[in-house]
């Protein structure tokens, strides 16, 4: 059984919302700056999020699970109020991945292998149900090393206090690698005859790669004479990940799993985006093989077509199920961030699994977020027509949970577009939700002024090619917002549906700022990050909406009002070394 963990990098200024103090903001230099952002404490922040993680500042990722307890573990400059020398590993816990309580610091730079920054991540239970965590460290002449850890108290499921390894670093820059491209390595797995491998992100030759490192003991490691897989389309792989997925279940399987019954998914992250692609691993070579190539194109496998980076997933073995989150940065500028006084939050952890075509992963929220619902309204078979947009009333519109399922009739009306000329967030953004075509633009106005003068429309557009349909999904945030200063960038993706066997779905999760919207039952998935000037609070609302000349019909519509989740932030700690090696 395996547990994964992933951090990045943080941001700085510490600020606790509800009474509790600021700490270590070294940019409030005054009295006057000082009392100006105690006014911020006190002042209500519609962006900050009602049920998404959020430390008070940072840019974060990456739960594990071990005896009971959820663990999510992020990175926090306590020096500064940017990113910068001197990240700690913070620390979270909770036992239902939505409602979270701080603890200490879990990893502060301490020793000649870390001496100016913890950086991420992951984790692995060796037999016995010991956890242990390689994580990478920046020593004092600034080279990205890989370093070991434990836990101080194997029997304390909060695992409050690490322990690191007197003999660090365990593995170093090999030959032809720069000091600062070696960093994020993966959760370790177990081969058939025992011996452990993990993978670090790297990139060499003019290839982004995973370095593959064997060990029989966890603590001596040797490099693989090749990486388990490389592409020369690609930039630096930062937080690579490597895991088996069941080919005939949505059970997920442990990382050290390899069989027939299991394919392999590879992801990278790179270009802003994370990617990956389905394969086979050829273990008597330590060769992964992908159905498809990384190209660096929009032809590639991503995880989330919209903002999401840096993602971790993990195998939680309570539910027998993969996990998958990552980190979704902001939109604003790094002013703005200043004065919220925080950034970064983390996606809804999702349940992953490989699709019943084998070609790609499928992801839906934990089934845990259906605990916060609220409110319900609901509408059955309405028909929108040409134009026609309607208000969803009865529920928080600004910290929502909507499903909504759409039939077309008359498919053969559809426009013809060839799919293999075309990239879809161009689409999207040329088509955009008032462009009129005949299937589309249809689907849902999120955090929109009564007047639709601010709206996110999350929609689709269905079209005919030489073979058959075609389902786009778009994020449009042209018109989320009367700021200007902000990045409103519209996605898209294609969705592997045929709209002729099955209706067209949605799910989309509204929280202040960030909106995640699921389609074809997960199989693609948009999160955007929205800062809307006048629909805040309860001037928020949300509208299904057809701006297509075809009608299109409602089949079923589900909306809950969110509540709150508990979160609550952590403290200090202090890390020692000790030899880990006497240990075992």
């Amino acid at each position: 059984m395996d547990i994964s963990l992933f951090l990045f990098v943080g941001f700085s200024c510490f600020l606790l919302i509800n009474g509790n103090k600021v700490e270590d903001c070294d940019y409030l230099t005054d009295k006057t700056s000082l009392q100006s952002f105690q006014v911020l404490l006190q002042a209500e922040q519609p962006y900050r999020t009602a049920y998404h993680f959020q430390s008070p500042q940072n840019w974060l990722n990456g739960p594990m699970y071990y005896k009971g307890v959820y663990h999510l573990f992020y990175q926090y400059n306590p020096n500064s109020a940017w990113f910068g020398d001197g990240m700690v590993w913070a620390h979270s816990a909770s036992y239902d991945l939505i409602n979270w309580f701080g603890l200490d610091h879990a990893l502060v730079p301490s020793e000649p292998f870390d001496a100016i920054s913890c950086w991420s991540g992951s984790a692995t239970i060796l037999p016995g149900d010991k956890p242990v965590i390689l994580y990478t460290g920046i020593d004092a002449n600034y080279n990205q090393v890989q370093n070991l850890a434990t836990p101080k108290n194997e029997s304390d499921p909060l695992l409050v206090e690490w322990v690191k390894y007197f003999g660090n670093p365990l593995m170093t820059p090999p030959d032809g690698v720069k000091g600062d491209n070696f960093r994020d390595p993966t959760t370790a797995w177990q081969g058939p005859d025992g011996t452990w491998k993990v993978v670090i992100g790297s990139y060499s030759n003019n290839q982004g790669m995973a370095i593959l490192f064997q060990s029989q003991d966890f603590v001596h490691w040797t490099m693989h004479r090749d990486p388990l897989y490389s592409s020369l389309k690609t930039e630096m792989w930062e937080c690579p990940d490597f895991f088996p997925v069941s080919i005939n279940s949505t059970n997920g399987v442990d990382t050290s799993v390899e069989n027939p019954s299991v394919r392999h998914v590879m992801k990278a992250s790179f270009n802003s985006h994370d990617y990956y692609t389905v394969g086979t691993y050829v273990t008597a070579q330590e060769r992964f093989l992908p159905d498809a190539d990384f190209t660096g194109t929009s032809l590639d496998l991503r995880f989330d077509y919209g903002k999401f980076y840096a993602s971790k997933s993990f195998f939680d073995g309570k539910k027998n199920r993969r996990i998958l989150c990552a980190w979704v940065n902001e939109s604003d500028s790094m002013e703005d961030d200043l004065k919220k006084g925080w950034s970064g939050l983390q996606s809804i952890p999702r349940q992953i699994w490989l699709d019943l075509n084998g070609k790609q992963l499928v992801q839906w929220p934990v089934e845990e977020l259906n605990s916060l619902r609220g409110n319900e309204v609901y509408v059955y078979d309405k028909q929108l027509e040409s134009g026609s947009v309607f208000e969803v009333s009865g529920i928080t519109a600004s910290q929502a949970d909507i499903e909504i399922m759409f039939e077309l009739p008359k498919l053969e009306e559809a426009e013809f577009i060839d799919t293999s000329l075309v990239d879809p967030q161009l689409i999207c953004d040329k088509q955009d939700a008032s462009v009129t075509g005949k299937f589309g633009p249809f689907g849902l106005l999120a955090l929109a002024t009564k007047d639709l003068t601010e709206q996110t429309a999350i929609f689709f557009r269905v079209f005919r090619d030489h073979k058959d349909y075609k389902v786009l999904m778009c994020s449009d945030q042209k018109r989320s917002s009367l700021r200007n200063e902000l990045d409103k960038t519209t996605y898209g993706a294609f969705i592997d549906i045929d709209p002729q066997r099955e209706m067209v779905s949605l799910r989309t999760l509204i929280d202040h700022s960030i909106i995640e919207s699921f389609g074809g039952k997960g199989r693609s998935v948009i999160t955007t990050r929205v800062y809307p000037k006048l629909a805040i609070y309860d001037e928020a609302h949300l509208f299904a909406f057809n701006n297509g000349s075809l009608s299109v019909t409602v089949s079923r519509l589900n909306a809950w009002s969110m509540n709150k989740a508990q979160i609550t932030a952590g403290g200090k700690t202090e890390t020692i070394s000790e030899d880990f090696s006497r240990k075992k």
